[in-house]
């Protein structure tokens, strides 16, 4: 049984999470909180497996509040599934930085909430395919480079565990943006990389292979994308993607994401 709390300052909201959560068989929710300092308290309490957080939230907001709850060592770490509206993507990398798992707009379906919340507590990463891209486009916008977002370039804290646990393939996110047109973008294509992008993927020690599946990671594509694209099988993919994970010493395909980014690697394909 997947244990979910649910965090948002308006009931009606709360109850309707709650009416479609609780219609599937395999999803309890467990409690119910109104703002970001009553969700660190019943998490500490009924340790939830995943929590859906609101943003906007009076008195402590849900970033702060996830920060709090995944900052925890004492925690098994639930993961946090943060619920934003068009219009919030500056929140999303503060969000990163704060260790969450997912994130999905409120203007999903019903059954898309229901998929999200079974992907977090399998253990995987989350990006809605509109939120990937509101996420790609607000970290290219801050300069990237060794000393890009957030100072030191570094991925956010791991969170839910130890970094090292990153190599596991389940944890992965589910879901990406559109791929390019192969007119406009052709697989093959490389250019030389930025001094620091190349000397970023010298020190993590990735192989050609794996540079080209990082740069197609960044772009926000799926493995199925990154398969047909680079002409191999969706396994080989996941094999290439989760060495990616553990070689950069991220716990899971959204800081992959924003360490390719915050570095500039994102900026070229197949960097060699």
């Amino acid at each position: 049984m997947i244990r979910v709390l649910l965090v948002d300052d308006q009931a009606l909201v709360r109850s309707g999470f709650r009416i479609i959560l609780e219609s599937e068989p395999d999803i309890e929710v467990i409690g119910e909180a109104a703002n970001g300092g009553e969700a660190v308290e019943l998490t500490a309490e009924l340790r939830p497996d995943v929590i859906c957080m609101d943003v906007e939230m009076p008195e402590m907001n849900g970033i702060e509040a996830s920060r709090r709850i995944l900052g925890d060592p004492s925690a098994e770490g639930p993961a946090v599934l943060i619920l934003t509206t068009f219009g919030h993507e500056a929140y999303l990398f503060d969000a990163l930085a704060a260790g969450v798992s997912g994130f999905l707009l409120k203007t999903s379906r019903a059954e898309q909430l229901i998929d999200a919340v079974r992907t977090l507590a399998s253990g995987q990463a989350l990006l809605g395919s509109d939120v990937t891209r509101a996420v790609i486009d607000r970290i290219s916008a801050r300069a990237p480079g060794p000393g890009g977002a957030g100072g030191s370039g570094e991925p956010g804290p791991a969170g839910r565990g130890d970094p090292g646990g990153a190599s596991d393939e389940g944890r992965r996110a589910t879901a990406g943006a559109p791929a390019a047109d192969p007119v406009t973008a052709p697989a093959k294509a490389q250019t030389q990389a930025p001094p620091e992008a190349a000397a970023a993927l010298d020190r993590a020690g990735l192989t050609e292979r794996e540079r080209e599946v990082l740069s197609l990671m960044a772009e926000g594509r799926s493995n199925a994308e990154i398969a047909s694209e680079l002409f191999l099988g969706e396994a080989t993919i996941k094999t290439h993607v989760s060495n990616v994970l553990q070689k950069l010493g991220v716990r899971d395909r959204i800081q992959a994401v924003v360490w390719a980014h915050t570095r500039g690697v994102a900026q070229s394909r197949g960097v060699v």
